[in-house]
């Protein structure tokens, strides 16, 4: 049974716990960054960012309202940029038997750089950037060492709300149907981000275009 990640996003505080977590476990260096009028920092996912706390802001009906979103990649149930690595190099990118963690290995490197452009736009989500320095492909690991140790990823064992759960898919995609059914009741808007695509199932109150700003 793959393992899944639920967020559920109506519990984020925007701590970014689990944001600095991700990035102290996997030993990413810092961001050379600055203030662009917004709480969200650095600006999008990069290689040195596995996991980014993005922050949106609508004012509705004369309240400023925040929507928060711990944006990490999906561990796609049949990853397309596995699919498009295929075909150029065998092994650059390889899913987990056991766990359904999709990895990005050093063998990123060896694609071409129109492969790592076309590996890049296969992901819906937008999510494999490229470290161009040492020219690898980067995004969340699942902390796939930890879970074939019975640990927690880190973002999990980090959150103090409730937002970030993790386990088997068939426990995940009941608590997600449990806490959608709960949350529909003052959310009518309340659903599930792609839950039988994605090992990363995000639970949102609102359109999930809501979720997303320009930071300029």
């Amino acid at each position: 049974m793959p393992m899944t990640f639920l967020i559920d996003t109506s519990r984020c505080t925007a701590c970014r716990g689990c944001q600095v977590a991700c990035k102290e476990w996997n030993d990413l260096q810092a961001n050379k960054t600055r203030q662009r009028g917004t709480h969200q920092n650095p600006p999008d996912l990069n290689p040195f960012n596995y996991k980014l706390v993005r922050f949106a802001e609508y004012k509705e009906n004369g309240k400023v309202v925040w929507y928060f979103f711990p944006d990490q990649c999906r561990h796609c149930v049949s990853p397309p940029c596995k699919e498009a690595a295929d075909s150029y190099v065998e092994g650059a990118i390889i899913k987990d038997p056991k766990t359904g963690a999709v990895i990005f290995t050093e063998r990123t490197r060896l694609l071409k750089p129109e492969q790592v452009e076309e590996v890049i736009s296969y992901c819906p989500y937008n999510i494999p950037r490229l470290d161009t320095g040492t020219g690898i492909l980067a995004k969340c690991t699942m902390c796939n060492d930890r879970v074939k140790r019975n640990m927690l990823p880190m973002c999990v064992k980090t959150c103090p709300t409730g937002t970030m759960n993790f386990g088997e898919r068939s426990k995940m995609v009941a608590l997600a149907k449990k806490r959608l059914a709960e949350l529909k009741k003052d959310y009518p808007n309340a659903q599930l981000q792609d839950p039988d695509d994605v090992n990363t199932i995000f639970l949102l109150t609102e359109d999930p275009k809501k979720y997303f700003q320009k930071v300029g």
